[in-house]
């Protein structure tokens, strides 16, 4: 709900715009207002004309089972219901990646990648090496919180709750909205986070205490500004308001989010929905509350809907598939097996993620738009009695797409087990370094004045070879 609140006693400002009960944060009035000082000439502008979806398996996705399958080693370490030829000479992929293996030819997978972490978090989106905040709030940090002109949000979270009504409430098992170093306003925009569904950005105004003709809003607004405070804010505050006002009102987040705008073919084309089978997954806890079945169901939406925001000028957007553990294979009464686990989220993931790098390919998107694919952790090289696989903190897969970068790369080794890097080992801090080199011209933003020295350091990091282009 839209609010514009009453002059409270012993305070000097109003808070002017408040946006509440859509599942929304790091949307209040600093988050819509970039701030001048971030933005530079356009000659000396260090922003590279790419952006970054990081679609986060939260659970700790196995790297046997997806894209490091060992074959020729004991049972007990053998990935589960075998593996797929890819279109690369000699590399295999787990079976549930079909669509993908045919698609090896345009990713990288990076075999010797270690998240150094065995525990549910959020990590690495948000994790030590990215000094507590978001990775896409760096990214904020330089680029300002919203677009001058069209006030599109530059970093954005979105969850199944965004394109799927009813979904269950997600489960992020940490704060994707943490800005660490930087004010609040750097935060990104949640969608689909939590409370009232957000129902594709519609403004809505409570006619009786506020006028509902567009013309009469700006008035009142107005009248705000003439009582604000002096002192340099009232000067600023004419542009300001009309970013606030157009973000709020002229529709151009709304119909980014709004997939009725999308070509039909191309929605059914990303639509999962085919590979939830409900009564399969309740065996187990999580299948019981619906989370295997919402995260079948959303994520081909999601990866559409997260295209769309890049296209309208997003420039860091994480998918959350919104349910902590949904990659966490432990075969207990929480968990399914690795078996029943990869098909019921490998699957849809395979789908989705295959339909996107081909809709990128058709539209022009290869060399804009990165698309990064790792979870908190992998998992034990060794199944457990049980048919599951445990936390595992020293490798993890690492799946990338796009950005300008040639396709049809392994990069690094895993030992023999598939449960180390057996060849130069890269960690959070490479893969941060490498998004924010990808989307930032590091040499350009050195010379801009104050630039943060936080996203300088973490860009400082060796990057994972051949992803970052020009």
């Amino acid at each position: 709900m839209l609010t514009i609140a009453d002059q409270r006693p012993g305070t000097s400002r109003r808070e002017l715009l408040r946006l509440g009960s859509l599942g929304l944060a790091g949307l209040s009035l600093p988050s819509l207002l970039a701030s001048r000082a971030a933005a530079t000439r356009a000659q000396d502008n260090p922003l590279k004309d790419k952006c970054v979806i990081f679609l986060f398996q939260q659970g700790g996705p196995s790297q046997l089972e997806t894209f490091d399958p060992k074959m020729d080693v004991p049972s007990e370490v053998r990935t589960v219901g075998g593996t797929t030829r890819t279109s690369l000479t000699g590399v295999h992929f787990g079976a549930t990646m079909q669509r993908l293996a045919k698609l090896a030819h345009k990713l990288t997978v990076v075999r010797s990648f270690t998240t150094r972490n065995a525990g549910h978090n959020i990590q690495p989106i948000v994790s030590p090496s990215s000094h507590e905040a978001n990775i896409g709030t760096h990214y904020a940090r330089v680029a300002g919180a919203t677009r001058r002109l069209s006030g599109m949000p530059t970093n954005a979270v979105i969850f199944p709750r965004t394109v799927l009504p009813g979904a269950p409430k997600p489960e992020a098992r940490g704060n994707l909205a943490a800005t660490g170093p930087y004010s609040s306003s750097f935060a990104p925009f949640l969608s689909g986070g939590g409370g009232e569904l957000q129902q594709d950005m519609t403004l809505q105004v409570n006619r009786e205490r506020f006028f509902a003709d567009r013309r009469e809003l700006l008035a009142k607004m107005d009248g705000l500004n003439r009582s604000i405070d002096v002192g340099g804010a009232m000067e600023a505050l004419d542009e300001l308001q009309q970013q606030a006002f157009q973000v709020l009102l002229n529709g151009h987040i709304s119909n980014a989010f709004d997939l009725s705008k999308e070509d039909p073919r191309i929605v059914s084309r990303y639509d999962t929905a085919r590979f939830a089978k409900r009564g399969q997954w309740n065996k187990v806890t999580r299948g019981k509350k619906g989370y295997y079945t919402a995260q079948a169901q959303s994520i081909g939406r999601l990866l559409l809907t997260a295209r769309r925001l890049c296209e309208a000028g997003c420039g860091f957007v994480t998918i959350h598939a919104g349910y902590a553990g949904v990659w966490d294979m432990h075969a207990d009464g929480n968990n399914l097996n690795m078996q029943d686990g990869m098909q019921a989220v490998g699957r849809s993931f395979d789908h989705a993620v295959a339909e996107f790098i081909l809709d990128c390919e058709a539209r022009g998107l290869g060399d804009k738009i990165l698309l990064v694919c790792t979870g908190e952790m992998g998992r034990t090289p060794r199944l457990n009695k049980r048919g599951g696989r445990d936390h595992w903190a020293r490798l993890a897969p690492l799946l990338l797409y796009g950005g300008g970068m040639e396709g049809g790369r392994v990069i690094g080794r895993s030992t023999h087990d598939g449960g180390e890097p057996n060849s130069t080992p890269y960690g959070p801090d490479n893969l941060i370094s490498t998004l924010l080199n990808t989307m930032i011209d590091i040499g350009k933003l050195r010379l801009a004045p104050n630039a943060p020295k936080e996203v300088l350091k973490l860009a400082s990091s060796s990057v994972i070879p051949g992803v970052v282009t020009g």
